[in-house]
């Protein structure tokens, strides 16, 4: 159907990308593959102890948060460290959303421990969370010196970190095997982050058996992230058509699609479009589960290669501006967004003004994700795209748009200004990106039916 774009510039062609010849011009003419080590199955979480020992580690900093340290989850990966002879240190007080001075808090402690390797047992946060405690602990700096600019410095990672095996426990957000830390920064009222190849987890353990018991509505804003870490890698700009970085080693994780990407963003999609509606019905479905969360694994290695954009970029402000809006099925501690909800809610109204820089990469989207696209002609893609989410939205209890979690027409300029300071996300779009398409794309994410 879709064939990748192509740069009229180039001279040589891989996987369908045609790419420059010998740096004559000033966009990029290679891309880099980066990805943790993987284990996936059923039980594989009884393998910390082993997995920990044969990386040398003597003292762990174990981290989580309160809801799954209750769990039998949690116990299982205590039990395997220490019967390996491995000293557990335990942090179990990672923030939900975590903000800097969760993140601030998490490296405190890491410091204080003399851990000489990290676990980390839970969703995105606690993955993040450890991640940031082990790059403070490892290179001491200011906070704000490793943040994506224009917020921080964006000051590279001046060495290795101390060995970190992730065990996620939702079928989500592809942390374990990124090397993105994601957090609120409180006085701006918005998401940032901390992006470098030095955070990506050393190994990852995703063991399906700890979805079993999420809650549908987690299970949905978790499956709803893959798709759009998905949808978003496989519609981002070309790595062909980046700019050329100055050194090798600078050119950025959020390089563009690439023959890579496109692998596991294919397969991630159709695996949705099959299982996704299973997973969030019916909790003994452990085959959708599995599925889900292997989706989870494939778009997690893909956008840690590609990038994610305009959704993405978005989502930030909806979640760190939201007033009072509590999802069912997390914690009714204080107003949240989950992030997988607050980037689908922006998705359809994305993906209708991306279309026409690939209208046959949009359709073919679609397609994956199991809509009917016969007859279907290039003016056709965004609608079709965007009627095809806003029905999986539908059929998974996703609110009506930004709308659904308290949002109006008044607020988008606000969330504007909020989601402006993404500039890795955005320039990594399809498109140019200003502040007037920013509030008019928020402004048609408000209701969808």
């Amino acid at each position: 159907m879709a064939r990748p774009r192509r740069d009229s510039t180039a001279a040589g062609t891989v996987g369908g990308f045609l790419m420059s010849c010998c740096h004559e011009s000033d966009t990029d003419g290679a891309f880099t593959v980066d990805a943790s080590r993987i284990t996936f199955g059923r039980g594989c979480l009884a393998e910390v102890g082993d997995r920990a020992a044969a990386l040398g580690v003597r003292r762990v900093a174990l981290f989580s948060d309160p809801a799954v340290a209750a769990l039998a989850v949690f116990d299982t990966v205590t039990r395997s460290l220490r019967d390996a002879g491995i000293d557990v240190v335990p942090y179990t007080e990672v923030r939900v959303e975590p903000t800097d001075e969760s993140f601030r808090a998490a490296a405190a402690f890491a410091a204080d421990t003399g851990a000489d390797g990290y676990v980390s047992v839970g969703g995105g946060s606690v993955i993040d969370t450890a991640k940031a405690a082990n790059l403070y602990a490892t290179h001491p700096a200011d906070f704000l010196e490793y943040v994506n600019a224009p917020v921080g410095s964006a000051t590279p990672v001046p060495g290795p970190l101390k060995p970190h095996i992730a065990c996620p426990t939702t079928s989500g957000t592809g942390s374990e095997v990124t090397g993105i830390a994601i957090f609120d920064l409180l006085s701006m009222h918005a998401k940032t982050g901390i992006a470098s190849p030095a955070l990506r987890p050393t190994e990852a353990l995703v063991d399906p058996d700890s979805t079993d018991t999420l809650p549908a509505t987690v299970v949905a804003c978790s499956g709803l992230d893959v798709l759009s870490h998905a949808l978003e890698s496989y519609t981002a700009r070309p790595y062909s058509r980046r700019a050329a970085p100055a050194r090798p080693s600078q050119r950025p994780m959020s390089q563009g699609a690439n023959p890579w990407s496109d692998l596991g963003c294919r397969e991630a999609l159709r695996l949705l479009g099959v299982y996704l509606d299973r997973a969030v019905k019916d909790a003994s479905d452990r085959e959708a589960r599995e599925q889900v969360m292997w989706a989870a694994t494939l778009a997690g290695i893909a956008f840690g290669n590609a990038g994610v954009h305009l959704p993405h970029a978005m989502a930030y402000a909806v979640a760190g501006q939201v007033r009072d809006f509590r999802p069912e099925g997390y914690p009714d501690t204080e107003p949240l967004v989950p992030h997988g909800m607050s980037v689908i809610l922006n998705a359809p109204a994305v993906f209708r003004i991306t279309a026409p820089t690939d209208p046959g990469r949009h359709l073919e989207a679609a397609a994956q994700l199991g809509a009917d696209v016969r007859g279907a002609v290039p003016a056709d893609a965004g609608t079709v795209l965007a009627e095809h989410l806003i029905g999986i939205m539908r059929t998974v209890g996703m609110p009506n748009g930004l709308g659904g979690v308290g949002y109006t027409d008044a607020d988008s300029a606000s969330l504007a200004d909020g989601a402006w300071p993404q500039q890795r996300l955005l320039g990594n779009a399809p498109i140019e990106v200003d502040k007037s398409l920013l509030d008019n794309t928020f402004r048609q994410s408000m209701q969808y039916w």
